[in-house]
């Protein structure tokens, strides 16, 4: 009798996780926003900056580095995202809206392990760590060629990793 009321209280503890879920939720769209309105005031520079003719200096810098600051939480947004729809599916129940929809691929929500939720939510992150890096060499000068070496050898690597990143699950 107290083993069943145990047990039975222990597996309706796991709706705790529906409020990293909600809120995990919450994190996306104030990400999404944030990242909206990044792009959004980006946009009003370009175009104050070429209906009154002035160009600031490092102009395309400010640019590049606004969009790809956006496209970071963009990023990170989807992790957020990825991380509610998989703990959901992990601890409480399939989202049955997603595999009804028939017409297109939910592979996204393919996740019936913590290991898949963590090997998908890891190359989002390594995603928001290339755009992140991609934006700090943006905003970099070079003064030498031993400067563009090192740039030349980083982007090197960071495409071998992200090349063997793309092997990792595939048979």
């Amino acid at each position: 009798m107290i083993e069943k009321l145990f047990e039975s209280g222990l597996w309706g503890s796991r709706f705790m996780v529906l409020m990293a879920v909600l809120f995990g939720i919450i994190g996306a769209i104030v990400l999404f926003i944030v990242a909206s309105f990044d792009i959004y005031n980006t946009a009003i520079l370009v175009i104050n900056t070429y209906v009154n003719h002035h160009h600031p200096e490092h102009f395309h810098e400010l640019v590049v580095g606004g969009i790809i600051g956006a496209v970071d939480l963009y990023l990170i947004g989807v992790v957020m995202l990825l991380f509610s729809f998989g703990l959901y599916e992990l601890f409480i129940s399939d989202i049955d809206a997603a595999r009804e929809d028939e017409n297109r691929q939910t592979k996204i929500l393919a996740i019936h392990s913590l290991d898949q939720l963590k090997d998908k939510i890891s190359k989002v992150i390594v995603m928001v760590l290339v755009v992140g890096f991609f934006k700090k060499v943006g905003l970099a000068t070079y003064n030498s060629p031993l400067e563009l070496l090192y740039l030349a050898l980083s982007i090197t690597a960071i495409s071998v990793g992200l090349y063997f990143l793309s092997k990792v699950g595939h048979h």
